[in-house]
């Protein structure tokens, strides 16, 4: 045992985007709290975080099928787009406050800019995403969108996809120059950086063990010392759990009433990644296609074109996994040692409603990689197989809790439990994650910092010009901040841009 203890005002669990974010945040509103991280790992960004183990979707809703959904009457449900979108934009406006004020640079090592594009097939398909496309274009967030049933437009925008397309087939797709590529990874190591800079204590290869309240209300974690084997004692008055699949466990660690009756589900995610430069060099867009009758949110479809370590690169997928890990680097344990007294109805529950869920992560994992390349095909008609290999993505824990719609009701979003003194907060969940992270630390702070918030509002909105105001009900504002972020974080979609960006499509591949 060691006998080192630390009392701190922070303690953050996990350092990951999340954590990342909050830490910067508070360190902008209270440079004189102290911040301490504990991280299991030796480095910062290596699991959900890391540019290899999520989509690098800068998840604005401007793609993707599963946030607009067709109503009994025909309709298209824009709502949970428009609420995506304008998280987004906080995130947008936070980076570009970091990059002006020099807390991070070269905002290129972390976003480029990337059209991102809808694509479907068949005649039922192409309505839906006629009218997805006519209920978007109407509204400001959306301005730009564009729509095409044309082959020889499509050849245009995506070139690979429509190589050996038969052409008596029923297709459509839209586009959106405004759309980003986020590498993740690398933004969550240049947040950490910056906060090392600020002297708050990182502790690497730290694992928390256990979380508990102490007599005078505060919280003590017993964490482990993994290079040394020490156990340690550290105690704080806010705790931020953002260990990703890790953070059920230690949520019900902690004890608090808000954290019973939740469970977690995890999904293991694989991509076909290209390994042929001259096949990668056809593509430019990140493509999300109409997830299959019966399939879960997040089994959609898409053919990304990636930017990591400043190298090209093209994947596909996702395909379902399953693993009882919470975490890539997690326990085979995880899944059993979550069941506790108190959630096991609901899991029973979902296990009995989640049938079809059971039946399609059977059938993925199934999946040979002929059967796989064939779904690859929907997109890229002539894709080879050599040109491909397989790439183990991270873990995601879906949340399980009961909710008006019933008992055991599996969550698909991403969602913070926190106690009801707000000493302690913790992230559940998968996506839209670490796009929506600057909204979600945002709201962590109002519930778990109110007496706080109202005087940290100024500096708030000196970091986030739009907080507290609709976008979409001011225009004009939208304008100015989306032509302001795009200049400051490299994105204005010029001309010269656009040559800019093809040139930089024409790179080697990373293999």
């Amino acid at each position: 045992m060691s006998n080192r203890e630390t009392k701190t005002d922070v303690i953050l669990i996990g350092a990951g985007i999340m954590s990342a974010t909050l830490g910067t945040l508070l360190k902008e509103l209270v440079p004189e709290w102290k911040i301490t991280v504990f991280e299991k790992l030796s480095k910062a960004g290596e699991e959900s975080s890391n540019e290899w183990n999520n989509a690098g979707t800068g998840h604005a809703a401007l793609c993707e099928l599963n946030y607009t959904k067709e109503k009994p009457d025909g309709s298209v449900d824009i709502s949970k787009a428009i609420n995506i979108n304008e998280q987004f934009q906080l995130s947008m406006q936070f980076w570009s406050y970091l990059v002006n004020n020099k807390l991070i640079e070269n905002p290129q090592d972390f976003i480029m800019p990337l059209p991102h594009m809808s694509f479907v097939q068949g005649e039922q398909n192409v309505t839906f995403l006629k009218k997805r496309f006519e209920a978007l274009s109407n509204n400001p967030l959306f301005q730009g969108m564009e729509f095409s049933e044309d082959p020889e437009k499509l050849k245009e925008w995506i070139p690979l996809i429509m190589q050996e397309r038969a052409s008596n087939e029923a297709i459509a797709a839209t586009k959106i120059d405004s759309g980003t590529d986020v590498n993740f990874g690398a933004l969550t190591r240049m947040l950490f950086d910056h906060l090392e800079s600020k002297n708050i204590d990182l502790n690497y290869k730290h694992s928390v063990s256990d979380i508990k309240r102490t007599s005078d209300g505060l919280w003590e974690l017993k964490v482990r010392n993994l290079d040394r084997g020490t156990v340690e004692r550290h105690t704080a008055k806010f705790v931020f759990i953002g260990g990703g699949g890790g953070s059920i466990h230690l949520l019900q660690k902690s004890g608090i009433p808000e954290g019973k009756n939740i469970g977690g589900f995890p999904v293991s995610g694989i991509f076909m990644v290209c390994n042929n430069p001259d096949v990668t060099a056809q593509h430019h867009a990140k493509v999300y296609g109409k997830a299959k009758v019966g399939a879960p949110p997040m089994s959609v479809p898409h053919l990304d074109t990636r930017f990591i370590d400043n190298k090209k690169s093209l994947l596909f997928g996702p395909f379902a996994g399953f693993s009882p890990k919470f975490l890539k680097t997690g326990s085979m344990f995880d899944l059993v040692t979550s069941i506790k007294p108190d959630n096991l109805l609901t899991m029973l529950s979902a296990g009995a409603k989640e049938m079809a869920l059971t039946k399609y992560l059977i059938q993925q994992v199934m999946l040979s990689k002929e059967q796989r390349l064939a779904e690859l095909r929907e997109f890229i008609p002539n894709a080879k197989s050599e040109d491909w290999d397989l790439v183990v993505a991270g873990q995601r824990v879906q949340v399980i809790k009961d909710t008006e719609a019933g008992k055991g009701t599996l969550q698909f979003g991403t969602e913070v439990v926190s106690a009801a003194d707000g000493s302690i907060a913790a992230l559940l969940g998968a996506s839209p994650g670490a796009s929506t992270a600057v909204h979600v630390m945002i709201e962590v702070i109002k519930k778990c910092f109110p007496d706080h918030v109202k005087e940290w509002e100024p500096k708030i909105k000196e970091m986030i010009p739009s907080y507290g105001v609709s976008l979409m009900e001011n225009p004009e504002l939208l304008r100015e901040i989306h032509t302001l972020t795009a200049q400051t974080l490299g994105l204005s979609i010029s001309e010269k841009a656009k040559e800019k960006t093809k040139a930089k499509a024409k790179e080697p591949v990373l293999s």
